[in-house]
């Protein structure tokens, strides 16, 4: 017998590793499907007149190969002491977060906690971020994290429009906010006919302005007391807003108690990496009085079906998308990730470790600042928490570069001052570097002195509930941590099917280099030479992007994929304007669209027309022309997804570009349904002019139980000179978030996903993802209709089953979703686009066999319907009803309709792993009707 050498390729990442069925299980779903081969299923179901010429051209490299790279590449970066400060400071993440939180798949792979049954752990953490937030600056209702702290201030500023009962047109802003949040207002005030007043707070004049935001401390260092302000905004009516730092706050006077309304800032500092940028968590808090008005999610407190406490997202309608055109906002994607951890640092520190950091912080700058002002130096302000402006005049470019051989930066500060903000990174080392890059010998230690009037110090107590005063010993931490988790459903548990939101493996290779401090511990805004891997890495990534779509240009400043549609249709207006086109403010979007896409058009100062849907899902092409036509030269753009939203390739997708720019708009082809074209289809060949992609669908950066996200908008040439600038980097429009290059650091895995795939593998995964949705709907499509397929019997990355019917024998969807949980499933996504449905987007990288599972756990449901409809139990007596089950159903009192068996391990339930939700059906309305939105108090933990 001779011997044949092995052709199994152990490195092939992208069919080994990331790609879920094997060749074998290939070919017997495509059996089930009844295709051919895998070509055959991709020309049935995607159309040859949209397909691209080219496949992708680059070679994959193995996982070993990605991260040898990725340390070249990181050894680029020069990691400096960044004492720039400007709302980016150096942080210490504790080991047992950075290794429990931000390293643990069952944190980062979850989803949205829109079930909130399975999201119970995470849920807790991000109330106990409300809490420290509420707490911290002294305002009742906080919510559950922002974008940036640039984000939340013009999010802020909307939001006083809309709760002001002055009339008044303009918004003044504090000349010492951070001015990347000054652009960030100005982006957003522009198009909504906001005038912005900048000035300095004494010049305020409070009854010509709707509302006011102050920086405390300032971003030069100031800490000034904003009561006296406030209360002239409130005698004119107006809203008073300050955007703050946490750390500040653990020793400074609250913006509640000067009597603001509203709080913003970020909560980096605690524990987050700078990571060049993001992703960190922006958070804003407020009076009571306006909390119905406040943008985001805010997770609140409710009861299940035993009455056991169980939490929630909490004021439903504020998901904005749902108000489609008519939202106040189109925040989608928040940062629960990050403020899961900012929550854990509160918790492992409490309320005394923070203001022992606080105090250090403080202590060593008024160190620095004495010994300064001792050798003649002009210290500016007088009153300071952690920054200091020192006036050096012709001096300036020297002492910078002094500070930066020796291993500092330090932020220039106009032409003639350099500023200094110390952090909790800050030792005496760097102190006496520091110092001497000024030519001042460091003294021997000083005691400790206030930098700020006593007055201005903090009187009232935080962070009081039990959660802030656990024993702080690791093992305690570490298994709080551990508990929370357990309560979740993720990824590493279990598929989340969910259509529209492509949740996929993210590879443990791909996050790795995250944490290492080459990438985690450079400040945003430091010189160019000391990110030159960022920039190779960001380069190489939109090389690869602009091949993928066929677009020219991208910007990856978007740190969301609603931020990014907001930052294409502003890209298209000022496109209009710089051709004289100022009348263009019309845009027409299909029934079937993203409801964040009305909600950024009408951000972004436009006028949404709705076009109907034909019978087939698809857009009415005789109503889009028609509306297209009626607008004439008012036509700006159009949105438009690809696939439909239906889950369908549309066969007349060209045909609505071609109206669109025969009227003179712009396309844009929202991008949330990408998996379903990399390597088949490029969205600017088929008519698009600027798409936005979710880098946290498509391109493997993890959800993170509701964010980080990153949404990089791509356009052709036309548009690349109106894409979103900064101030930092002096180009293009104005800034849509507070970096230049939005949340850079988790620009790094959409990097790996796709250096390892490789464009052939990338490709494949489009076509198996594909094969899994057909599968599904080839499986499935004798107990539930399918309800949109194209017009040869094919679904695309996504398929939508219709229960609707089920209501005529009482059954909803929300009971096949819950009954799912018993089967160790999150529910696909409910009623969109269709109110009713159950929308299954398997996605590539599950395998055949989990796969398999979550069917049968749908067929078995079936059958309880089916029980259900032959008149066998009533639906108040069926499991679906009861759904889900939780241990303390198995162990009580049982006299249910059907057995403890059938209940609680239905098909599909793993029985030794089976996955147990902590609480029962929550009671939405009783949580509506008694909203709590910070931690329950003391009581409560001691009748439980």
């Amino acid at each position: 017998m001779s011997f044949t050498p092995t052709t199994y390729d152990t490195y092939d990442f992208a069919n080994r590793r990331h790609i879920g069925p094997a060749p074998g299980e290939m070919a017997e779903m495509l059996k089930a499907v009844g295709a051919r081969d895998l070509d055959a299923l991709i020309d049935e179901t995607v159309p040859k007149s949209i397909r691209q010429d080219s496949p992708l051209s680059w070679a994959p490299l193995t996982e070993y190969g990605l991260l040898q790279k990725m340390q070249e590449v990181g050894k680029k970066n020069r990691v400096m002491v960044s004492l720039i400060g400007q709302g980016y400071y150096g942080t210490v993440t504790p080991p047992a977060i950075q290794r429990n939180i931000l390293e643990n798949p069952a944190w980062y792979t979850a989803y949205t906690p829109y079930q909130p049954e399975i999201a119970q752990g995470r849920l807790e953490a991000l109330l106990n971020f409300q809490t420290m937030v509420s707490d911290l600056t002294g305002l009742p209702v906080a919510n559950a994290s922002l974008l940036d702290e640039a984000t939340a201030a013009a999010e802020a500023m909307a939001m006083a429009q809309r709760v002001s009962k002055s009339k008044a047109t303009a918004f003044f802003v504090d000349r010492d906010c951070h001015p990347q949040t000054i652009d960030v207002i100005r982006t957003r005030a522009a198009p909504l006919g906001i005038e912005v007043i900048v000035g300095a707070p004494e010049d305020l004049q409070a009854e010509a302005v709707f509302g006011a935001i102050f920086q405390y401390p300032g971003t030069y260092g100031d800490v000034r007391d904003f009561t006296d302000a406030c209360s002239a905004l409130h005698e004119a009516k107006a809203v008073a807003i300050v955007a703050t730092d946490l750390l500040a706050l653990c020793l400074l006077k609250e913006p509640g108690a000067m009597g603001a309304d509203i709080a913003v800032g970020s909560a980096q500092r605690f524990g987050v990496p700078m990571g060049y940028g993001g992703p960190h968590a922006g958070f804003m808090s407020c009076q009571d009085s306006m909390k119905r008005a406040m943008p985001g999610r805010i997770v609140g407190v409710s009861v299940d079906k035993r009455g056991n406490r169980a939490y929630r997202l909490s004021l439903q309608t504020r998901e904005q998308h749902i108000r489609r055109e008519k939202a106040t906002s189109n925040v989608c994607t928040a940062q629960a990730l990050l403020a899961v951890m900012a929550s854990f640092y509160a918790v492992f520190h409490g309320p005394m470790g923070l203001r022992a950091i606080a105090e250090r912080v403080h202590f060593i700058t008024t160190q620095v600042a004495d010994a300064l002002r001792a050798a003649g130096a002009e210290v500016e302000p007088e009153a300071f928490f952690d920054t200091l402006t020192v006036r050096v005049g012709v001096g300036q470019q020297g002492i910078m570069a002094a500070a930066r051989h020796r291993g500092i930066n330090l932020r220039k500060v106009g032409r003639d001052r350099v500023g200094i903000s110390i952090d909790e990174t800050t030792d005496e080392g760097i102190v006496r570097r520091l110092l001497d890059a000024f030519g001042i010998e460091m003294g021997g230690p000083q005691p400790g002195r206030l930098g700020v009037p006593e007055a201005m110090l903090r009187e009232s107590a935080y962070l009081t509930h039990p959660v802030f005063h656990m024993n702080r010993a690791e093992s305690e931490m570490m298994r709080y941590m551990r508990r929370l988790s357990d309560r979740d459903l993720a990824l590493d548990r279990a598929m989340i099917p969910l259509g529209s939101c492509t949740m996929k493996l993210n590879a443990a290779a791909e996050m790795m280099p995250l944490t290492w401090p080459e990438f985690g511990s450079l400040h945003p805004f430091v010189p160019a030479d000391q990110a030159e891997g960022y920039h190779e890495a960001i380069a190489d990534l939109t090389e690869k992007l602009c091949e993928i779509t066929g677009y020219d240009a991208f910007s990856m400043q978007p740190n969301s994929g609603a931020q990014g549609e907001y930052a294409g249709l502003l890209t298209i207006a000022a496109y209009h304007r710089s051709r004289g086109d100022d009348q263009r403010d019309i845009c027409l979007i299909p029934m079937s669209a993203h409801g964040t896409n009305p909600a950024s058009a009408q951000m972004a100062g436009m006028k949404v027309v709705v076009v109907k849907s034909a019978p087939n899902g698809d857009v009415d092409i005789e109503d889009f022309e028609a509306k297209a036509k009626a607008a004439g030269d008012k036509l700006a753009a159009c949105m438009i997804t690809y696939p439909s939203t239906h889950g369908v390739f549309e066969e007349t997708v060209r045909q609505v570009c071609e109206i669109t720019h025969t009227h003179g708009g712009q396309v844009y082809i929202d991008g949330a349904n990408m998996n379903a074209m990399v390597g088949l289809v490029k969205p600017g060949e088929i008519g698009g002019d600027v798409s936005h992609l979710n880098l946290h669908k498509t391109f493997a950066i993890p959800h993170g139980g509701g964010g980080p996200g990153m949404g990089p908008i791509g356009v052709g040439a036309h548009l690349a000179p109106f894409l979103p600038g900064h101030s930092q980097t002096q180009d293009g429009e104005g800034a849509v978030s507070a970096a230049p290059y939005g949340s850079a650091s988790i620009l790094l895995i959409s990097w790996a996903y796709c250096l390892m795939m490789g464009g052939e593998g990338l490709t494949q995964a489009t076509r198996v993802a594909i094969l899994n949705a057909n599968y599904i709907a080839a499986r499935l499509k004798a107990a539930y209709p399918i309800l949109f397929m194209g017009n040869r019997g094919r679904v695309a990355h996504e398929c939508i089953l219709d229960t609707r019917g089920f209501t005529e024998v009482g059954i909803t969807v929300d009971d096949i979703a819950k009954r799912l949980i018993d089967n160790g499933f999150h529910a696909p996504t409910m009623s969109f686009p269709v109110s009713g449905t159950l929308m299954i987007e398997p996605t590539e990288s599950e395998t055949k066999a989990e796969i398999d599972r979550f069917i049968a756990a749908l067929l078995a449901i079936r059958d309880e319907i089916s029980a259900v409809e032959r008149g066998e139990i009533t639906p108040e007596d069926s499991p679906l009803r009861h759904a889900p089950h939780t241990v303390e159903d198995l162990v009580a009192d049982w006299d249910r309709a059907y057995s403890r068996e059938a209940g609680c391990f239905p098909a599909g339930a793993f029985r030794v792993d089976k996955y147990w939700p902590p609480v029962g059906r929550v009671d939405n309305v009783f949580g509506d009707r008694n909203l709590i939105c910070t931690c329950p108090p003391v009581e409560a933990y001691a009748a439980e």
